[in-house]
């Protein structure tokens, strides 16, 4: 049966592993203290019966497998890397949720009838690179290319050497590919990053879809000047051209409404020097929408509007798309089983789409995908983020439930 101790017991001792001071977690993708969280996550990988191994792309890979069927598996996955001094169990509640699902099945002795895999994703949240997140399972859908490893961290050292270092290939990336014949059907357990289940006072979500996200830089360039000596009316200052961007999200998005959202997350300003006029200006502006249509007119708008900005400021501007991602529904025969399993559970859940970003969402580009979120108290991305014991033990058993079913059909 599922294991509520041990499901708890293993989260707190991976969250030793980059334990902030405020008790977050910084466990950065390809640092020391993420390749000893993939270590740990291998020892219980290998406790729950799995062969283990580790793709081109850095995503950690368990499996076990089934008699004699030939049927593609039935994967389970999350992350493992954090935001800078992020929560504890943003990503890591649905990696070990999914090898207690395969800990389960080895301890009982189960049989199934296709192979169960537990993938622990590389860099889903983007911190190393800046560059948008989810590389692992973009990897894993072909959508990698040669400028996605030449991005750098802050080091400027490109995700190209990291890999190197890494001891993986880079040049062979195209060999952490899958497809529907590989993976048939995909489940991830996330805890929500927002307040609805929590406002609800519910455990556990069933997901309907997945948003549609999208990261665009805009760079703002005008003229370095004294700020003494340059008169207000001759200056091409590039940050208050950034900042009526950044108001500008919010007016255009809200104009729109319906599940849109949009901010200006990002601020970089050069040569940020107490006595020099703003030169130049980059911004990161996060829109997301289950209505790909609509997101695109926000961008589209967006765009209309720093050309107005720039002209009026004599600026010169970038629009760059760094990241998109298309909106992704939960397949109908998943999103039904959840629904039936959480009855023959007696469990109380709220069907809900995902603001956020997840793996899944580049998963479901080549095979079915469902989703189901637990309650967490104070949001996410942050250190007081938290969710129950109880909750995420009833996450797991709606997910074992559900994994049961398509590994003995």
């Amino acid at each position: 049966m599922i294991s509520k101790q041990r499901l708890y017991d293993r989260i707190e001792s991976l969250a030793e592993i980059g334990k902030t001071a405020d008790g977050g977690v910084t466990r950065i993708a390809f640092t020391e203290e993420y390749k000893k969280g993939l270590d740990l996550i291998t020892s219980w990988m290998e406790q729950a019966g799995m062969n283990v191994r580790m793709d081109q792309a850095g995503n950690l890979i368990g499996r076990l497998e089934a008699g004699s069927s030939n049927l593609p598996a039935l994967a389970i996955g999350s992350h493992i890397d954090s935001v800078g001094n992020g929560g504890k169990f943003d990503g890591t509640v649905g990696v070990i949720a999914g090898i207690e699902v395969a800990q389960h099945l080895y301890e009982e002795n189960i049989s199934i009838n296709r192979p169960l895999e537990v993938i622990a994703f590389c860099e889903e949240e983007g911190s190393r690179f800046q560059s948008g997140g989810v590389y692992g399972s973009r990897a894993m859908a072909g959508k990698i290319t040669a400028d996605d490893l030449a991005v750098r961290d802050k080091n400027g050292v490109t995700r190209y050497e990291v890999l190197k270092q890494s001891g993986l290939d880079p040049d062979r990336i195209q060999e952490a590919v899958r497809d529907r014949n590989d993976i048939g059907l995909y489940l991830e357990m996330h805890i929500e990053q927002g307040p609805i289940l929590a406002d609800k006072k519910i455990p556990v979500g069933i997901i309907t879809g997945i948003t549609g996200l999208s990261l665009t830089e805009i760079v703002f360039e005008g003229e370095s000047n004294h700020v003494g000596a340059t008169p207000m009316n001759m200056r091409n200052d590039a940050l208050l051209g950034a900042c009526e961007a950044a108001l500008a999200v919010e007016k255009i998005v809200n104009h729109y409404g319906g599940t849109a959202v949009g901010t200006a997350a990002t601020m970089d300003v050069y040569p940020s020097q107490v006595n020099i006029i703003p030169g130049k200006v980059s911004t990161i502006v996060d829109v997301r929408d289950v209505d790909v249509e609509r997101r695109e007119k926000i961008l589209h708008d967006l765009e209309k509007k720093v050309q107005d900005i720039c002209k009026n400021r004599g600026l010169h501007y970038q629009f760059i798309t760094k990241l998109k991602a298309n909106p992704a529904m939960a397949a109908t025969h998943v999103f039904s089983r959840m629904k039936l399993e959480s009855e023959r559970l007696n469990l109380n859940t709220y069907e809900m789409p995902s603001g956020g970003g997840h793996d899944a969402q580049l998963i479901a580009e080549f095979t079915d995908m469902g989703m189901i979120f637990v309650r967490s108290e104070n949001g996410s991305h942050n250190p007081k983020e938290y969710a129950a014991p109880e909750d995420i033990a009833s996450g797991t058993e709606l997910l074992s439930n559900v994994a049961m079913h398509y590994l003995k059909g």
